[in-house]
């Protein structure tokens, strides 16, 4: 019988071995770019198809559309009604959802692999022949428009949306994906199949397969699925890219009133690097050490040590263009001044002033590290990293060497990369809640009377 000292903990042994698994691509006879993926561990079959057009692709005036678009791909196929598409996914078991993001919209399914070719043949329909017709537009805009005014009562939404405009303006990045009330009621099913049009062709969108079948026979049900996809007619080839974001031109302050607020949910952030910055991986040990886990700078801060929240973080929402940075948090009203002043503070002493050591360079080279293998168990998880990886076009080896080059990451170069790319004098600070506090914070950042955004959307 083995002998067991429970008075001390485990020895820690060495990280696990990590590798992508192979992902062989293929090109179909329509021009559809195929990533497959073999994946044996239970009998199911994810598909992800990715089209390179999301909210940052929305018209000046439009925003919206993209996601509207989206969301009409399964309200009816020709002939068939939402209903009956909802009736053929159920038969089979399969799980339907769309994503849309500035960069891009995924359509994507789980189904059994025993229904691998009915569950192609049903995604295949939704993005090649959605009926758009004008009773399910006016249906699935109205309730837009519905959840629109819930986001009005949600201080997490309403901080999110004044951040993103206070960083990007008018830039397309700058709008949530749902859009506003205005650009929504001026929408017509018109507008969504020009968008459908114009964005959902073979030649600007890339299907994962990720199951546990070979990868020929992925291949050949997606030929079956996809093979007759021609571009629409008479339409325009492609989109115009994005814009080229510019950054704002110093600090700023604005408030989304909530008069007698209890809270204040606060947003602090700036404008990064784009997804594909060489600084990615001593950026994201930056991020662990200041607000990524639990143990964070920020969280020790302003939860342990001031008792001003339940919990701060900060996190990069990537792009391909200019990302953004932030911390995110919300305080009780009588403690935002000081929060924001602690968080600022810790925003600046991370590019020199107290730099990152080697206790905290090691637990965030854990966090990274030791719980990557489990961002790939699923077939799901895998396509969404898969696709990923079509996104921002990056090397299927990239989450291998990633793991490489945090664990050789030095102290020294995450500090140099938080001088590099946190910038004290652009950070945009946004509060939703009393307004008096706003009053309070301005006068003591000295940055004048703080700007004053619509509650409405």
């Amino acid at each position: 019988m083995t002998t067991v000292d429970r008075s001390r903990l485990p020895d820690v042994g060495s990280d696990p071995a990590f590798a992508f698994p192979q992902m062989r691509r293929h090109r179909l006879s329509a021009g559809l770019d195929l990533r497959t993926i073999e994946h044996r561990s239970l009998p199911v079959l994810a598909l992800a198809l990715q089209v390179a057009d999301g909210s940052g692709s929305d018209p000046a005036g439009r925003e919206g559309l993209a996601a509207l678009t989206a969301d009409m791909l399964d309200e009816g196929v020709g002939d068939l009604s939402a209903l009956d598409v909802a009736e053929a996914l159920e038969r089979i078991g399969a799980e339907y959802h769309v994503d849309v993001d500035a960069d891009a919209t995924t359509i994507a399914m789980v189904t059994l692999t025993r229904h691998a070719s009915r569950g192609a043949e049903l995604l295949a329909g939704s993005v090649l022949r959605p009926s758009l017709r004008e009773e399910d537009f006016s249906r699935v805009r109205q309730l837009r428009l519905d959840r629109l005014r819930q986001v009005r009562d949600q201080p997490a939404a309403m901080a999110e949306r004044g951040l993103l405009h206070l960083l990007y303006g008018t830039h397309p990045y700058g709008h949530l994906p749902i859009g506003a009330t205005g650009s929504l009621r001026a929408l017509t099913s018109a507008d969504v199949a020009a968008f459908h049009a114009a964005a959902y062709r073979p030649d600007r969108a890339t299907l994962v397969m990720v199951g546990d079948l070979e990868h020929d026979a992925m291949r050949d049900i997606a030929e079956a699925a996809f093979g007759g996809w021609t571009p629409g007619r008479g339409r325009e080839a492609a989109r115009s890219p994005v814009e080229t974001v510019t950054a704002a031109p110093g600090p700023s302050l604005a408030i989304v009133p909530r008069e007698g607020a209890a809270q204040s949910f606060l947003r602090i952030g700036q404008l990064g690097p784009p997804r594909r910055t060489p600084d990615y991986e001593a950026l994201l040990m930056m991020n662990a050490v200041l607000g990524g886990q639990f143990v964070s700078r920020m969280n020790l801060k302003l939860r342990e040590e001031k008792g001003y929240t339940y919990g701060a973080r900060t996190g990069f929402d990537w792009h391909r263009q200019a990302s953004t940075f932030s911390v995110e948090t919300h305080v009780d009203t009588a403690a935002t001044v000081d929060a924001v002043l602690d968080a600022l503070a810790e925003l600046t002493d991370i590019r020199g002033a107290r730099p990152v050591t080697e206790d905290e360079l090691a637990v965030a080279k854990a966090s990274l590290t030791r719980g990557l293998p489990r961002s790939f168990e699923t077939a799901p998880q895998v396509a969404r990293i898969a696709s990923h990886l079509v996104l921002y076009d990056l090397p299927d080896t990239h989450f291998e060497d990633l793991s490489a080059r945090v664990r050789g990451m030095r102290a020294e170069e995450v500090s140099q990369v938080a001088a590099a790319h946190l910038h004290p004098d652009r950070f945009s600070t946004l509060i939703v809640g009393d307004p008096a506090v706003g009053a309070r914070l301005a006068q003591t950042l000295g940055l004048g009377e703080p700007v004053v955004l619509s509650p409405e959307v």
